[in-house]
């Protein structure tokens, strides 16, 4: 049996705005308490990203209070409730999309959604959505994910957990190319954990902890050409590193050109365990 710890926590309040690193935090089985509430979308209703507007890497999110603060460099900030549910009653209900999913959406704050505009400056408006009052996006991965997890607007799973020794591994094949290092931020994972080889990761079925709390780790999360863009400047890679880098090291299993990198992972509370609210921090230790 082998021990991990937990060195690194983080939530994305807004779907591919920067996260927020805390060292303990409530969790759900929805995921990290706020993590992915809030995503833009396009006029027709479809979710954007870094994939599309590589500038949103540069969008700095905050919990201060009772508020959500976004701001950027010479863009100032804009304010919006953490608990939006009262407010957002009255607000019209829309259809937006996430990959495949269709959810019940409305606009978080109108505000919020105009300082986006004049801070991205994207080719069409976009509005900041949250998730109408008592709508649960249906699992459309039962498969992989179990038919009760449920997530806001993650892309898969609502846990993404890395491993600090696969990045090492990564770093370690950049440098030796003549290639600058990259660190965390180009994977985007809710937990970071050390005590693992590189990469074996894959190889964890799940991650158990004293209390009753469990980390099922369900499979590869394969990566996209959001790895190349570089979240200091908003930039995309020419050379599609560190993309090309990491296919050579860890590619998914069934293509070999696709790059690997973290476990998609869902929670259980496994019997006995104490009621009340879970929390992660950093440090706690889970047997693999």
């Amino acid at each position: 049996m082998t021990t991990v710890h937990i060195e690194q926590l983080t939530l994305y309040p807004v779907k591919s705005l920067r996260g927020i690193q805390v060292n303990d935090w409530p969790v759900t089985e929805e995921g990290l308490q706020f993590d992915r509430h809030w995503m833009l979308v396009m006029p027709n209703g479809r979710f954007i990203t870094q994939r599309q507007l590589p500038r949103m890497s540069l969008i700095d999110t905050a919990i201060d209070g009772d508020h959500l603060v976004l701001s950027a460099a010479s863009k100032g900030e804009v304010k919006l409730p953490l608990q939006y549910t009262q407010t957002l009653n009255s607000q019209p209900v829309f259809s937006a999309t996430v990959w495949r999913d269709e959810c019940d959406v409305v606009e978080a704050a109108a505000a919020a959604s105009a300082w986006l505009n004049q801070a991205l400056r994207p080719p069409q408006p976009l509005r900041l959505v949250a998730m109408a009052h008592d709508h649960q996006r249906v699992q459309s991965q039962p498969e992989r994910f179990g038919a009760n997890t449920h997530t806001r607007f993650a892309d898969a799973a609502p846990f993404l957990v890395a491993n600090n020794a696969s990045l090492a591994a990564l770093n370690h094949a950049l440098t030796g190319k003549g290639m600058q290092p990259v660190d965390m931020r180009r994977f985007r994972p809710n937990i970071v954990l050390s005590g693992l080889e590189a990469f074996t990761e894959h190889q964890v079925s799940q991650l158990q902890r004293d209390d009753g709390l469990c980390l099922q780790l369900r499979d590869h999360c394969e990566r996209c050409i959001m790895t190349t863009i570089d979240p200091d400047s908003g930039e995309k890679s020419a050379d599609m590193e560190p993309y090309h880098t990491l296919a050579s090291l860890n590619a998914m299993p069934d293509n070999p050109k696709a790059a690997a990198f973290a476990v998609n992972a869902t929670l259980e509370i496994e019997a006995p365990s104490p009621p009340g609210i879970r929390r992660l921090s950093i440090g706690d230790s889970f047997s693999c």
